[in-house]
């Protein structure tokens, strides 16, 4: 294995972190506006990423930020299967 394999980075939406992608959550918008939650980070549209931490989650949800990054409204169901995917893990 390549000691200098670059571990994809991603910011988090909520704390402005940068972090391994693995340990986040990609949120994704599509074209038609439709938000969803992206596990494999595939899904074409504009994302934002999420900490996998429940604090974390809790936080943009009171500060709206996935709304804002993403320009769309975001429902609470949202955050509940968010919140619900973390505490599987």
């Amino acid at each position: 294995m390549g000691a200098n394999k670059k571990i994809p980075l991603r910011k988090c939406v909520a704390t402005g972190e940068m972090r391994p992608k693995k340990e986040m959550i990609r949120i994704v918008r599509s074209k038609e506006g439709e938000v969803s939650i992206d596990p494999t980070g595939k899904k074409s549209g504009r994302g934002a990423y999420l900490s996998k931490d429940k604090e974390i989650i809790l936080q943009a949800k009171k500060k709206n930020t996935l709304a804002n990054q993403l320009q769309t409204k975001i429902d609470d169901s949202l955050y509940d299967e968010l919140i619900s995917l973390v505490e599987k893990e």
